[in-house]
């Protein structure tokens, strides 16, 4: 299924609202998660992650590199991707738990793929912020189902691969639908190098108006993030660069000013 077409514009003085009402910037580390272990999350090639390797953490387990994001930097969040659950194969059960008592001070953002009525169960029992991935979810009644949840209780992931949506279509063409924060996934440029895709960023911006908007995808320095910020994003998920370390507890400090 081919994604509906975003406008968006090439000329400079169209890219975004540069400081989207003085907000600052947040960074959210990401953590992907298979059969127990902490993955590298390339290209959204799921069948191919093998476990990571990281200066932050001594093997892959994913409570150790969760203490390590937190040793590194006091983020406001981490987010989790249940490759087990987002794949129907039962997620990791105890996961949620046991990253929440590892890392207390960071807000968990769990996708296990859940539907809204999953997510409203975690939205009640108060854990986590329970993330809704469009892929996820699959016709008009899931999306009826979605304004029924609390505009703060989750965040909306809106996954992209390549040029193609993967979700229902209305989802993407009803912006008034969705929760207070949003995230721009493009799946094709995780792990990539390839940098961030910042006119879908642009346009997912112009229609998100004031709410939240975290790019995800493709992030590898700095500069990377201040484009996204100049494009009117709220915030960043990354993984690569901070294990690769071409971002640093310096930059992270820094950005925090924005």
């Amino acid at each position: 299924m081919e994604s509906p077409r975003l406008q968006t514009s090439s000329r400079p003085g169209r890219v975004a609202r540069v400081e989207r009402g003085g907000k600052q910037m947040d960074i959210i580390p990401v953590l992907d998660v298979r059969h127990g272990t902490a993955v590298a999350a390339v290209k959204g090639d799921r069948a191919n992650y093998r476990p990571l390797e990281t200066p932050l953490a001594t093997g892959s387990d994913p409570v150790a590199v969760a203490r390590g994001f937190a040793q590194l930097y006091p983020f406001p969040g981490l987010y989790v991707a249940d490759l087990d659950g987002i794949e129907g194969r039962g997620g990791n059960t105890q996961l949620a738990r046991q990253l929440h008592d590892a890392v207390p001070s960071m807000r968990v953002w769990l996708d296990e793929g859940a539907r809204p009525d999953e997510a409203a169960q975690r939205v009640s029992e108060g854990l986590v912020m329970p993330v809704i991935g469009s892929e996820s979810l699959r016709d008009e009644s899931d999306i009826k189902a979605l304004q029924a949840l609390p505009a703060d209780a989750y965040v909306l992931s809106l996954d992209f691969r390549g040029e193609t949506f993967e979700g229902p279509p209305e989802l993407l063409l009803n912006a008034h639908v969705w929760p207070n924060s949003v995230i721009a996934m493009t799946l094709a440029r995780v792990g990539s190098g390839e940098g961030p895709d910042i006119a879908r960023l642009v346009a997912i911006v112009t229609l998100a108006g004031d709410r939240r908007v975290y790019a995800a995808g493709g992030v590898r320095d700095r500069s990377d993030i201040d484009t996204a910020h100049r494009a009117g994003a709220s915030g960043v998920l990354l993984a690569t660069a901070l294990h690769r370390e071409s971002i640093k507890a310096d930059d992270l400090r820094e950005i925090a000013g924005l």
